[in-house]
């Protein structure tokens, strides 16, 4: 997350020149699947020449409506995928034909059923939740897109996508809408003259099996892409390079800032890193990023999971780093005067609201009954709220020097929705900030065997906290703290009415 000054965001202000043929126009690649067939894949949309290999630079893949009119002229672009984040923190929506997307949603949005902020995971429409429901009719939103996240997707074919605001008709926010929840708390930050930087660090577990495959399996006997650890490990990691490639060069090609990839510590588990932005950009990225992932791999013949925990080894962490700075690009939460913590007075309130918040908080970072089987001891996921200088066993880890300092919030897994953590990090921090917070000294040791507050072991718990949260609710407000509680119950309801594959093996005989 280091970085001088703050970064220009290149791709506000592209002009409308079309790419040459040669470097812009999509082709076809040929390859063989994984039972020996010849398939076809698009290759990434870029600005380097061909037997360079890999996207361009990230702002190639940046795109004005302007440049994407002249692109569509020349049959270089086809379909506009127009995506918002669900609850869950999803990908969803349409995929238009560009004329379509140029000649009326660009300006007038793109109508969808409000249920989609109101289901569960299996998109199933359930009571509980005021926004809309059968009582309501369940009418319509506007799909309203943000021009500056406008993109080429180099792994669909002739394909453009941008994300969304989420508004009633009538031109109100959905508030419950997890990207305007994130830009409430960065404007509450904005009042204060602060800029929050953001970013996620995501990891998954691939599998050799493709996503069918491993349904037909009900997700038993699936065999990982490795056979034992390759945390660092470069000959570990060769196996699935293919892949890993894909995602580097591709997400490089959407216009992420990728900067490396590597083995974790469970079979099969891999992270990408990508650079530090500011938060709504850092959110919108994970996204994209969590999606394509996805559809990469089932190009590849592969499944990759999200999964908090996906068996009884290390879990899939989203690990968030989080800092501030003023608007002009200076650092502000390093002490230059290099006595006592090395944090600046601000920092030290700031990581202070993190610790007093995180409980009550802690439904945003882990918001399903999995998410909580990854805080084990001894794991590499916290147990206790503590936080410490570069000590991974403290549920906050601050790192860093100087203008890099940050705090990286070790909660969240790999199934937390971005837009939601990120929030929860900012509103922790103000309450810190506004109440000036002393801060906690820090665990130099091994926190998991301090005296600490343990993190909620339950969802039903983390629930409850947040529910009697004065905080979450003076910070976001009634109405989206009830919609997510409301997500909540629903999966719990699902999960207690489940027989599980334990209860079977302990009692089909036995009991």
């Amino acid at each position: 997350m280091a970085g001088p000054a703050r970064r220009p965001r290149a791709h506000l202000h592209l002009g409308a020149g079309r790419l040459r043929p040669d470097h812009g126009a999509t082709r076809a690649a040929c390859a063989l699947d994984t039972r020996g067939e010849r398939i076809v894949r698009p290759r990434p949309l870029r600005a380097s020449r061909p037997d360079q290999g890999g996207a361009g630079p990230a702002v190639h893949a940046q795109l004005t409506v302007e440049r994407l009119r002249d692109l569509a002229e020349h049959g270089e672009i086809d379909t506009v995928v127009v995506a918002f984040t669900d609850v869950q923190g999803r990908l969803q929506g349409k995929r238009l034909h560009v004329g379509h997307f140029l000649d009326v949603v660009a300006d007038r949005g793109a109508e969808a059923c409000a249920y989609l902020l109101a289901t569960d995971v299996d998109m199933r429409p359930v009571d509980g939740y005021a926004m809309n429901s059968w009582a309501t009719g369940f009418g319509d939103f506007v799909l309203r897109p943000d021009p500056v996240t406008l993109r080429f997707v180099p792994w669909q074919r002739a394909t453009a996508l941008v994300l969304c605001d989420v508004e009633w008709p009538d031109g109100r926010p959905v508030v419950a809408s997890p990207r305007q929840i994130l830009r409430r708390q960065v404007d509450r930050l904005a009042e204060r003259g602060l800029v929050p930087y953001a970013a996620t660090e995501l990891e998954f577990v691939a599998f050799d099996e493709t996503y069918e495959e491993a349904r037909r399996r009900r997700y038993q006997g699936l065999s990982a892409t490795s056979d034992y650890s390759t945390d660092y490990s470069l000959l570990g990691t060769a196996r699935v390079e293919p892949y890993l490639r894909r995602l580097r060069n591709e997400m490089a090609g959407a216009g992420l800032v990728v900067e490396s990839a590597k083995g974790e510590c469970n079979l099969g588990q891999h992270e990408v890193v990508f650079r530090y932005d500011e938060a709504l950009t850092t959110a919108d990225q994970h996204a994209i990023y969590k999606t394509g992932a996805k559809e990469i791999a089932v190009q590849e013949g592969l499944s990759v999971t999200f999964m908090a925990k996906v068996n009884e080894r290390e879990g899939n962490s989203c690990h968030v780093h989080l800092s501030l700075r003023s608007p002009d690009g200076t650092a502000v939460m390093a002490d230059s005067g290099g006595e006592g913590t090395g944090l600046s007075p601000l920092m030290e309130h700031f990581l202070a609201g993190q610790l007093a918040c995180a409980s009550e908080l802690t439904l945003l970072y882990a918001p399903n009954v999995n998410s909580y089987k990854r805080f084990v001891d001894g794991s590499f996921a916290p147990t206790r709220l503590a936080w410490g200088r570069d000590n991974r066993t403290c549920a906050m880890r601050v790192v860093g020097h100087g203008t890099s300092l940050r705090v990286e919030n070790r909660l969240p897994g790999a199934d937390v929705n971005p837009y939601l953590a990120i929030a929860a990090m900012i509103a922790a921090g103000l309450h810190g900030i506004e109440r000036e917070l002393p801060l906690e000294p820090q665990v130099s040791g091994d926190a998991y065997g301090s005296n600490r507050p343990r993190v909620p072991s339950t969802l039903r718990a983390a629930a409850e906290l947040f529910d009697r949260s004065a905080l979450a609710r003076d910070a976001f407000g009634d109405d989206v703290v009830e919609h997510y509680l409301n997500a909540a119950r629903i999966e719990l309801d699902g999960f207690d009415a489940a027989v599980t594959d334990w209860e079977l093996i302990r009692g089909f005989e036995r009991l």
